[in-house]
């Protein structure tokens, strides 16, 4: 029950067009009260913040205190302590069992019999409480069953099992609209909407999509496969919802780090100031996607905005005591931190600034914090805020905990938050069979011995240190390692803060998530031609991860930039090169980009890298200029990036069917190579491009050369060889590549039909 109220004045804001005014709030002790069929008994922190802070008539309502008895889950400390072994078990506590939350550490396909009578939301309607918690139970166990025969995103999913059962009995999809951002959380929503069955299919061709998306199913209502859109995008249903007299609630579910991205600020700020009905469920799993510390304290992995989300800490006070502290305290041994740090989050609570939150300030009425997986709870706060006719925006914030219900994941420092194919009884992911290292491992080495000989070298990225390689380099260089956050914008911008007093920032950014920071690139980098060195990581086609992830797009926007330099390797010996180069390039801004996957397997010293330790170091290219791997006089191949080996193995087969072929690989896109092209354009009747990128990108610019330098004037025949002008689904390389007309087997057709030799064109792409 609701024993009292803290009543507050209104806040005297100025009356303009800034400040409009907003209808107050009104509650009453049943507006949360328990329904008996439920019997409320949350996990939650003492204080729950309940009121609008803004309401500008009368008495507002702020905070409802002792509404429940419990505290608030520790952001610090997870619901369980373990530490991870070498062969990729835990140490369990006392009690705790392994392997499968109810099913132990089986390794067959755990049964499931309730969960069996569930194929869509509305099989859930009748189910009582206990029955739903038998049904999350049996899916959280057969999530983990399925993602371990296909991979993919399973630590942040089943930190959503109980969330999703509760959303799916309250709300009436697809009629009511669940938003899920990120879209990695929604495994199990795929599951209790219709594509249980088809969960073995999951990132292969033709199969489920690891992300939600539109045209799969009715229940997607939008695709994320990106972060921090879902506030945004439910604010506009919820608008267009109104203008078109409908009554359907909207769902925006952001968890696992999204709420870290400007973006759900702006659209919560929004959100305030048009007072729209709709539900926001902050889903607070203290990760921001992969595991984020900050590097001048040896902490466990924080999330989201820490316990920061609980009360604004704004105290002069507090703020002087926590920088003297700190800086004393960085001098001590680990565990000695590791206490002053839980100090440093009980003394916030004792001088707190003003006693809001945040989500107040922005117009949000605040909900929280919960307990995520308080089955029994969600049901029950969810109810009477599906019920009850709230002015604006409702925001609930639960905490739950990444990889909940599977002890391995509880264990792993990433939560299992990307996995491989594993064994189920013990939580051993398969290795790749490959000993070759991956280009991202190239990547994160030759950086190291970079900075190892330049102390100036400094490396930023956005939440993605395992992805991109930078939690190795950290364990080198912590000082000079910055994760700023699944904030791509602010990443950029704050590299080029970097460049200007010197340093050389290398902004280490997935290709796809450097979409998100275009702006800042063009007009924070590019026009003031500041050394920022952007290393694009997965670039071209992903496989399993689809469209999404792919990096299609990056040679097209990065080379359109004045004073750009813009690279890519065929192999990791250039990549190794290419990062040398980029950071002795000081007057300008540069880029290079990189497949995901094994490289080719060089002999690296052979072809000039140097092996330091540790790290490699690469030699400096000369700016725009390509190199010729073959010779012939037939027909010439220009392969940028990657695509010169299988142009490489495209002229394997031509020569044996008695065609002469050159291959160049172009290093460059800008500056072009324009001596190359010419002597490669004179000397040959037909002239390929080949590249894993979208159209207007490496072949624009070897065309636009072309044609000004009179080239085209003479017959010289020209095959692009680019990415199709539409989305490539998800699925293996190998089928990607096919689908998009780039496979080995479709650049030598492509050689034979410029050549005229249309049988033998069609010959080759016979299987």
């Amino acid at each position: 029950q609701i024993n009292h109220y803290f009543i507050l004045p209104p806040l005297c804001l100025p009356k303009s067009r800034s400040f409009p005014r907003f209808r107050p709030v009104s509650a009453t002790p049943q507006m949360f009260a328990p329904r008996a069929a439920h019997g409320l008994s949350a996990n939650i922190r003492n204080d729950v913040f309940l009121g609008r802070r803004r309401a500008l008539q009368g008495r507002a309502l702020l905070k409802v205190s002792n509404v429940w008895k419990s505290k608030r889950p520790s952001l610090r400390n997870p619901r369980r302590c373990c530490t991870v072994r070498a062969d990729a078990a835990s140490e369990l506590e006392d009690g705790q069992i392994e392997g499968i939350d109810g099913y132990g550490a089986i390794s067959t396909k755990p049964a499931t019999p309730l969960l069996d009578t569930v194929n869509f939301p509305a099989h859930l309607k009748s189910f009582t409480v206990e029955q739903l918690k038998q049904v999350a139970k049996e899916l959280r166990a057969d999530l983990i069953y399925n993602v371990s025969q296909t991979g993919g995103h399973l630590g942040s999913s089943l930190g959503v099992v109980e969330l999703t059962v509760a959303l799916n009995y309250v709300f009436d999809q697809p009629n009511d609209r669940i938003i899920w951002d990120v879209g990695h959380q929604a495994y199990p929503h795929k599951m209790l909407t219709g594509r249980r069955d088809r969960m073995n299919t999951m990132r292969q061709t033709n199969g489920l999509s690891p992300f939600t998306k539109r045209s799969e199913s009715p229940f997607d209502c939008f695709g994320a496969g990106h972060s921090s859109t879902s506030i945004s995008a439910g604010l506009g249903m919820a608008v267009a919802r109104d203008m078109q007299g409908k009554s359907n609630h909207v769902i925006a579910v952001i968890g696992d780090g999204a709420i870290t991205g400007g973006m759900a600020y702006e659209a919560m700020n929004n959100a305030g100031y048009l007072d729209t009905n709709m539900i926001i469920i902050l889903n607070d799993n203290q990760q921001v996607s992969l595991p984020t510390q900050y590097n001048s304290l040896n902490q466990d992995p924080v999330g989201a905005l820490s316990s920061t989300f609980a009360r604004l800490q704004s105290s002069k006070p507090l703020r002087e005591l926590r920088e003297s502290a700190k800086a004393i305290t960085k001098q001590m041994p680990v565990p000695v931190q590791e206490v002053t740090a839980k100090v440093d989050e009980y003394a916030r609570g004792m001088i707190s600034g003003s006693g809001s939150t945040l989500f107040e300030e922005l117009g949000l009425y605040y909900i929280g914090t919960v307990d995520g997986h308080n089955l029994q709870d969600l049901v029950a706060i969810l109810e009477e805020v599906k019920s009850t006719r709230s002015v604006g925006p409702v925001l609930i914030h639960i905490v739950t905990e990444k990889g909940r219900g599977y002890s391995y994941a509880e264990a792993a420092q990433d939560k299992y938050h990307g996995v491989s194919t594993f064994d189920v009884a013990s939580g051993k992911q398969k290795k790749s069979s490959s000993s070759i290292p991956t280009y991202t491992q190239v990547f994160a080495d030759a950086l190291i011995g970079e900075a190892a000989c330049d102390e100036n070298v400094v490396a930023v990225h956005a939440a993605m240190g395992g992805g991109t390689g930078l939690n190795h380099f950290e364990k080198f260089f912590a000082d000079r390692t910055f994760d700023v956050g699944i904030a791509e914008q602010h990443a950029v911008t704050f590299s080029a803060g970097l460049a200007v007093e010197g340093l050389k920032p290398m902004c280490t950014i997935y290709s796809t998530f450097l979409q998100r920071g275009f702006d800042q690139v063009v007009h924070d980098v590019a026009l003031q031609k500041l050394p920022v060195r952007f290393a694009m990581d997965r670039a071209g086609l992903v496989g399993e991860d689809g469209p999404t992830h792919a990096g299609a797009y990056d040679v097209a926007f990065m080379a359109c930039l004045p004073d750009m330099v813009v690279m890519a390797p065929m192999n990791e010996a250039e990549l190794c090169h290419m990062i040398a180069t980029s950071i002795s390039i000081d007057d300008r801004p540069s880029c290079f980009r990189y497949p995901r996957g094994s490289g080719v397997g060089l002999d690296m010293l052979a072809d000039g890298v140097e092996s330091l330790q540790p790290g490699y170091k690469g030699k400096i290219l000369e700016i725009g200029k390509g190199i010729i791997l073959r010779e012939g006089t037939d027909v010439c191949i220009i392969g940028y990036g990657a695509c010169a080996n299988r142009c490489l193995e495209a002229a394997d087969i031509l020569v044996e069917l008695g065609v002469s072929v050159t291959v160049a690989d172009a290093r460059f896109c800008k500056p072009l190579d324009t001596a190359l092209i010419r002597q490669l354009a004179t000397n040959h009747g037909a002239l390929i491009t080949v590249e894993d990128g979208s159209i207007g990108g490496f072949a624009s610019h070897v065309l636009q050369f072309l044609a000004l330098d009179g080239l085209l004037d003479d017959g010289l025949k020209v095959r692009p060889l680019t990415l199709p002008d539409r989305p490539v689904e998800h699925g293996s390389l190998t089928d990607q590549l096919s689908e998009a007309g780039l496979s080995t087997s479709h650049i030598a057709s492509t050689a034979l039909s410029i050549l005229g030799q249309k049988q033998e064109a069609l010959k080759v792409l016979s299987p």
